[in-house]
């Protein structure tokens, strides 16, 4: 080992426990007999830091990959500690974040000294290249860089790679079995697409990838999935991917694969409404057959109007199609909303509450949460919204405390938003399976039915029994 370049690669803390997929990739592209690559994950690895502090002493370089909001001051820390330790070891920072800000990363943070943008696989090797032979940065495309006089300098973009000839992931790189603890169960991350043709306005997706997508070829799927499952034993798998069904085709050959290889496992992945809509019914029977337990199919909103104001280009025509279909044959959905967008209608507002009560009574396997809309970097209603004098955060700092999940926005009434908490709550306790919630299961369904949230005595006993769950 002494003898190799070493790189550290580190995944900030967040709430979720997916594998880093991103790190994984990146340092897949490397030949191990030559490089030591240590991936270091915030949200697995006990004393995070001092692992990466210590392997830092001998390292070539560092990267990070950077998700806005909370993962920043975690990202932050480290890479200022690792700064501090290492003056002249090289930093570098990718991801959503600094796809989104290229260049304000580094006018913020003097720790930070390259930022990656988009697909960086091959970017990333590049740069390891130029760092180890002592050139110049200048001709890697997909990055920002500060050069010998401290002046900021953005490189040309990085046209979006074919997946096809990037190599096979090593998740060796990490515990794979300590994912599968924190998740609870034997659930794989696997993304085989990168990209998204489609315009969604409060979607970052067209500025990152300018509408471009590549994705493996099912055999590609299908060979990377047999042998990840022999060598793993997962029984679930979980693709990352931004719109796994764009091309249903290859996903339906993939699901042929799994059971030519008799590959016994769950599946999930997302699908937009049209998408669903040119598929057949015989073909979502298969694809349940096949062991497509979950879709996510964003609806957004329960009005026509404002989807056609998000340029989602779907009809709800196509949600209910999908919904019936998934109904059928026992598949689960997610059918995510969205409210509280600038200028949204009443109307439109109480549709999307209206959709989702419908969507939600259909089938016990239906989840409908909803969310509130925040201006998040990078996407058209965000920048409408910037033009007509809105303030997004100003420094990375300020991107730290981004809250893109939790709470309501500026265009969000008191009202609204107890309403819509409201729904939140009562929706998943008439869900809820325990015989302890009966009774209180159907008087949160008489209230989700008559709107009716006065005099909330059965809610505040309920938080008071379940107070360790949160329940909206």
């Amino acid at each position: 080992m002494n003898n190799k370049i070493k790189i550290v690669l580190y995944n900030p803390k967040t709430v979720f426990y997916d594998m880093p997929l991103a790190l994984i990739a990146i340092a897949s592209a490397f030949d191990l007999e030559k490089y030591n690559i240590v991936i270091i994950d915030g949200r697995i690895e006990k004393e995070a830091h001092e692992k990466v502090l210590l392997e830092v002493n001998d390292a070539l370089c560092f990267g990070v990959t950077a998700l806005t909001g909370k993962p920043i001051k975690d990202a932050l820390t480290i890479t200022q500690k690792v700064k501090n330790q290492q003056p002249n070891l090289t930093t570098i920072w990718g991801g959503w974040h600094t796809s989104l800000f290229p260049t304000q990363t580094l006018k913020d943070e003097s720790s930070i000294d390259i930022t990656v943008q988009a697909q960086g696989e091959n970017t990333f090797k590049e740069i390891v290249a130029a760092i180890e032979n002592k050139t110049t940065l200048k001709d890697i495309k997909g990055i920002c860089y500060r050069d010998e006089n401290g002046k900021i300098i953005k490189n040309f973009a990085r046209p979006i790679q074919d997946m096809n000839e990037l190599p096979q992931m090593n998740y060796d790189l990490v515990d794979v079995e300590a994912y599968f603890k924190k998740k609870g169960n034997r659930q794989f991350d696997y993304i085989s697409s990168t990209g998204c043709f489609f315009r969604c306005t409060f979607c970052a997706d067209p500025q990152v990838f300018q509408r471009k997508f590549s994705a493996y070829d099912a055999n590609r799927i299908g060979e990377d999935i047999a042998y990840y499952h022999q060598k793993y034993q997962f029984t679930d798998l979980n693709f990352q991917d931004e719109t796994l069904f764009t091309y249903k085709e290859r996903i339906i050959d993939f699901a042929n694969i799994l059971k030519d290889k008799n590959i016994n496992i769950t599946w999930a992945g997302t699908m937009r409404a049209d998408q669903g809509n040119r598929m057949t019914d015989e073909e979502f029977k298969f694809l349940a057959s096949a062991g497509m337990r979950r879709i996510l199919v964003g609806v957004e909103s329960g009005s026509q109007e404002m989807m056609d104001w998000l340029k989602k280009d779907i009809k709800m025509e196509h949600v209910d199609l999908c919904a019936e279909r998934c109904k059928k044959h026992e598949i689960s959905v997610i059918f995510p909303f969205i409210i509280g967008f600038p200028d949204e209608s009443e109307e439109s507002f109480q549709k999307s509450i209206d959709k989702a009560y419908q969507l939600g009574r259909m089938s016990p396997k239906f989840q409908t949460p909803i969310f509130y809309f925040k201006p998040y970097p990078g996407t058209a209603i965000t920048d409408d919204v910037v033009r007509k004098g809105y303030e997004l955060p100003q420094t990375l700092l300020e991107w730290s405390d981004f809250d893109y999940i939790g709470s309501s926005g500026p265009w969000v009434s008191k009202e609204k938003y107890d309403l819509v908490e409201n729904f939140k709550f009562y929706s998943k306790v008439a869900r809820n399976k325990s015989k302890f919630f009966s009774p209180l299961k159907r008087l949160a369904k008489y209230r989700l039915k008559k709107k009716y949230y006065k005099f909330p005595i059965d809610k505040n006993i309920i938080q008071l029994v379940k107070r360790e769950q949160k329940l909206s």
